[in-house]
């Protein structure tokens, strides 16, 4: 084997992340950001679009530590392709996502919607006709550190923040990721979430909505306001102090039973309460009764086990069955959450301060939906490089195939050519999507 000689060219540009070509068309392009942003006034200093021009630059490629912006902005191709007219040092980032974290939430959350709608992303409904509205909280690890907000959480006990994620359709489209303190309960100012997720759900959508949520939001504010916004609901049921055996006569009586395996049953069946405003809604229950362990092995007491779920869809048209595999499909929104956690970086938050790191969370859901519509553009076609076959594709996997493919950036007449090696497998679905923005 011969060995390899290593030379620098003096002259010559190459980059290993041509994707954030198609970023920063999208970013600039796509979205009101550019006007929004300088709503926020400066009288001197870098511009807040170039803030975020930088940082979403650094997200996309999988980075949210403030640190990593030194690694690129001496780099002319990152500059360009951006749309970045000053370079930012981190400290001066950091500074600056601390004086205006407030101001700038609300204007990337807009551009998040605007994103979706101006690109006219798909919204695939479920079987049922109803487009999904995934609501669901996920911890974040930032334990050892003494970060502004963080405390032990209710969910997996650890210290850190809980997010509260808001996902829309079968893609996954997400409109919001709140931050909050680790030990805020969920339900605890959930309504505002739903004021602000569900005026964006409608405006991408006009199919009917399917809010689906879990046994923290089981509560009955939640039930009446989704009904008065004409929203459908799937809540998990808490019973809280309702015991197992008190429904086992019901059961018995209402339950079409199913026998799993011998000394195993499960009932199911359905039942209508009364809300306080007036309207009912139905409550799913699953009764599962163990005789004998799973190694055939007789109890002594039957083991009870009771589940529900709680819906304003109606048993004429929705079965007890058809209820439990809608519920079911809500954990795919679980593999969201990975995504922001691993392939976003943004499991440890680069902050010390709250505001900054939901700011940070925010420009997450940005670099995210971008991710996801460019994913689904480019590598589920038959130009796609060669993958298992896919409803859509893991953000991860868009950084690879996409965002970090190699090329030559040169300038010549006026004008930018990125120029790809005669063997780049993602050329063919790099071109699509470029040429597909217009």
């Amino acid at each position: 084997m011969r060995r390899f000689i290593l030379q620098q060219s003096e002259s010559e540009l190459y980059t290993s992340q041509a994707g954030l070509a198609i970023v920063g068309f999208c970013l600039n392009k796509k979205t009101e950001l550019c006007k929004t942003a300088r709503t926020i006034s400066k009288r001197h200093g870098i511009a807040n679009m170039d803030l975020l021009r930088t940082y979403l630059g650094l997200l996309v490629s999988g980075k949210s530590d403030f640190d990593a912006v030194e690694q690129v902005r001496r780099d002319p191709f990152f500059k360009e392709a951006m749309g970045i007219k000053q370079s930012v040092s981190s400290s001066r980032l950091r500074q600056r996502f601390n004086e205006d974290a407030r101001a700038l939430i609300p204007l990337i959350d807009a551009a998040s919607v605007d994103f979706i709608r101006n690109v006219d992303a798909p919204i695939t409904p479920l079987s049922t006709g109803h487009v999904a509205l995934d609501i669901d909280a996920f911890p974040q690890d930032n334990g050892k550190t003494q970060k502004e907000g963080v405390s032990r959480t209710y969910k997996k006990n650890l210290d850190g923040y809980i997010s509260m994620p808001a996902y829309l359709g079968q893609e996954g489209w997400c409109l919001a990721c709140e931050l909050r303190p680790g030990s805020q309960h969920g339900q605890n100012e959930f309504r505002y979430t739903l004021e602000r997720v569900l005026p964006r759900a409608k405006s991408l959508t006009n199919k009917p909505l399917l809010a689906r949520m879990d046994s923290a939001h089981d509560a009955e504010d939640n039930r009446c306001y989704l009904h008065w916004q004409n929203v459908d609901y799937l809540i998990k049921w808490n019973p809280r102090r309702e015991k197992a055996a008190d429904w086992l006569e019901k059961a018995e009586r209402l339950a079409a039973w199913s026998y799993p395996r011998p000394g195993k049953k499960v009932g199911l069946f359905s039942v209508l309460r009364e809300n306080r405003d007036g309207h009912w809604h139905r409550l799913v229950v699953q009764l599962t009764v163990r005789t004998t362990d799973k190694h055939g092995q007789l109890l002594l007491l039957p083991d009870l086990e009771l589940e529900g779920w709680t819906t304003s869809l109606c048993e004429e048209n929705y079965s007890d069955e058809k209820i439990l595999q809608l519920y079911r499909d809500h954990a795919t929104s679980e593999q969201f959450h990975s995504e922001f956690k691993t392939d976003l970086d943004l499991e440890r938050l680069p902050s010390g301060k709250f505001d900054t790191n939901d700011l940070v969370m925010t420009m997450g859901v940005l670099a995210y939906n971008l991710l996801r519509w460019i994913g689904l553009q480019g590598l589920l076609g038959d130009k796609a490089p060669i993958r298992h076959p896919a409803k859509r594709r893991r953000l991860r996997t868009v950084m690879q195939e996409i965002i970090g493919v190699a090329c030559r950036m040169l300038n010549s007449g006026r004008r930018l050519i990125l120029r790809f090696g005669a063997h780049c497998p993602a050329y063919d679905a790099y071109q699509e999507v470029y040429s597909g923005l217009g």
